[in-house]
């Protein structure tokens, strides 16, 4: 075995990773009870799933065809960049649009901070 096929096999062992990954990440969005939990699952597996199968996909390209793909790495990029954000920014509307919190949540982290700001909105506008 020479080095190309072990660096093959490494590539490969990174795509069965990322899709595992992303396995992980569609079973989430299906038992997860609300879009917060489901957003967490879309975005932190699946962010992490699609980036490996990428970057194994590059690997397995540049050591078995010698050809090295800018498409991949702009992709392994864009994806790194905008999953995480999409996937706040849909809580955030969530949020915002007042979506129940499933029932089993303990605690709203968020309640004080935005309701905090309105009540010292409110008060600030008094004096």
């Amino acid at each position: 075995m020479n080095v190309s096929v072990i660096i093959e096999y490494i590539g490969v062992f990174l795509i069965f990773i990322g899709s595992l990954f992303a396995l992980v990440s569609a079973v989430g969005l299906i038992r997860f009870p609300d879009v917060y939990t489901r957003s967490h699952a879309a975005t932190k597996s699946s962010t992490l799933g699609v980036l490996m199968t990428l970057t194994g996909a590059l690997i397995y390209i540049v050591v078995s065809q010698g050809y090295f793909s800018v498409r991949l790495v702009l992709g392994i990029i864009f994806v790194f960049l905008t999953a995480p954000v999409s996937g706040h920014l849909v809580t955030r509307a969530a949020y915002r649009a007042k979506v129940k919190l499933a029932d089993i949540t303990i605690e709203d982290a968020l309640e004080d901070v935005i309701h905090g700001k309105k009540e010292e909105l409110k008060e600030d506008n008094t004096n």
